[in-house]
């Protein structure tokens, strides 16, 4: 059956970026147009697109709502939306105009009560987004620490309704140093909930890697600078990723 590689879509101030380490002012701009970017790995192959409102983490509003719609209703796969999502009333303009799954983050760590509502709402739409550095859940863009580690969020959250947990391990996300393949595996394994990689891949041998964990409940991986950067071919991450356990 295999995992899923989903390309990233991270928007900001109108355009396709990168952060570095969360970093607001380590940006790297790859489309002017956010859509453009969605649009090129779709032809690419992508059979699901992750997209961040990075404007929106920070800020706690989404800035880019309308090309969200533009590239679910023009682009027709599945989309994944997170970034600042923190009211029932945003869930509901996502999930309305065809977003298949919205993402949570903050809020699952400040505001229990509107995740597990909106997860009891709309069950299996609603996935964590839990970020981490060196162990212990960050928030609010990743500005924020707590003393929370991303297992205990994740098991906090076991028969809510949650779609999936994408874990991102803060130090590696957006520098290519490879996944975190033994925190990955000890959140899908101990947080019980089906599992999405996130930061640091490099190259096929890191989807190898990840594609390693599908028994253990990871279901997909997410790329993002390996694939605007040319480390990574989509085509290839997709064919690994779909063949299941890495030789």
């Amino acid at each position: 059956m295999g995992i899923v590689v989903i390309p990233a879509v991270d928007m900001m101030g109108g355009r396709a970026v990168r952060l570095s380490q969360g970093d607001f002012n380590r940006e790297t701009r790859y489309f002017e147009d956010p859509f453009n970017a969605a649009k090129n790995w779709v032809e690419c192959g992508a059979k699901r697109l992750h997209l961040v409102d990075l404007d929106a983490a920070k800020k706690g509003a989404p800035a880019h709502m309308d090309t969200v719609a533009r590239i679910v209703s023009e682009l027709h796969v599945p989309v994944e939306i997170g970034g600042g999502i923190r009211s029932m009333e945003v869930v509901e303009q996502y999930l309305g105009m065809g977003a298949r799954w919205v993402i949570v983050g903050t809020a699952a760590v400040d505001d229990r009560d509107f995740v597990l509502a909106a997860a009891s709402r709309f069950p299996e739409r609603i996935i964590l987004g839990i970020d981490a550095k060196d162990g212990l859940v960050k928030t609010k863009g990743w500005v924020e620490g707590t003393a929370l580690t991303a297992v205990e969020l994740a098991r906090s959250y076991i028969n809510a309704g949650i779609a999936a947990v994408i874990y991102t391990d803060i130090v590696k996300d957006g520098v290519g140093g490879g996944v975190d393949i033994e925190g990955t595996k000890r959140l899908a394994v101990e947080g019980k909930i089906p599992t999405i990689a996130s930061g640091g891949i490099k190259d096929i041998d890191n989807i190898r890697a990840v594609a390693a964990l599908e028994e253990d409940g990871v279901i997909g991986v997410i790329a993002g600078r390996s694939l605007y950067e040319g480390t990574l071919d989509l085509a290839e991450a997709i064919s690994a990723a779909e063949g299941g356990k890495a030789e």
